[in-house]
């Protein structure tokens, strides 16, 4: 389903479904299996349907925050991200990738170095600036190096409006995969 007119790059706060007819999932499979996830865990990624239930708000210092529990069929609980839109490195151990190093913030897309992660966006995406997720393996703890180079925002795709993140990863082979991941709005959160 599209996202309503409301939903803007500013307040992201919703359900959302990933489109896995219109999302890669060769490449989505390969990122895994280079992040170290092993093969059974990517079987039953690959067969579940994956829920985001994201909270977009800011603290009361006016930071941004974008707070994200995933689910899986049946309610198995996914990964959690939270992330605080200022661009600080934080360590996270996570249940499916191990140790990560992670930041994220605000940012205008001429201020990207890779096309990918810039282009195609909605013109309001653009004007109030993409969110970047950047996170890579903690290479020390995790015995691996993988950096996965991430967009969010708005973006018309095959004439409706979706959620959609891009992501530029590079894997511990210098392997590149450049990847579009297309949500369907599922509405609101629940109270």
């Amino acid at each position: 389903m599209a996202a309503p007119a409301d939903l803007t790059i500013l307040n992201l706060s919703g359900k959302f479904y990933l489109n896995k007819t219109k999302t890669d999932a060769t490449k989505m499979d390969e990122v895994l299996r280079l992040q170290g996830v092993s093969w059974m865990t990517r079987k039953i990624i690959g067969a579940s349907s994956i829920t985001l239930h994201i909270k977009h708000y800011k603290d009361d210092a006016g930071v941004e925050h974008i707070d994200i529990d995933q689910t899986l069929t049946g309610g198995i609980s996914g990964t959690r991200e939270e992330r605080t839109l200022w661009w600080k490195e934080h360590e996270h151990e996570d249940h499916i990738f191990g140790s990560v190093l992670g930041k994220s913030r605000r940012v205008k897309a001429d201020e990207l170095d890779e096309p990918f992660l810039k282009t195609g966006w909605t013109a309001d995406t653009l004007e109030h600036g993409l969110v970047q997720a950047y996170a890579e393996s903690n290479t020390a703890k995790s015995n691996t190096t993988w950096i996965a180079n991430q967009t969010w925002g708005l973006e018309e795709f095959e004439g409706e409006r979706r959620y959609i993140r891009h992501l530029k990863f590079t894997g511990p082979g210098a392997e590149e995969i450049e990847v579009k991941f297309i949500y369907d709005y599922a509405g609101p959160l629940s109270s």
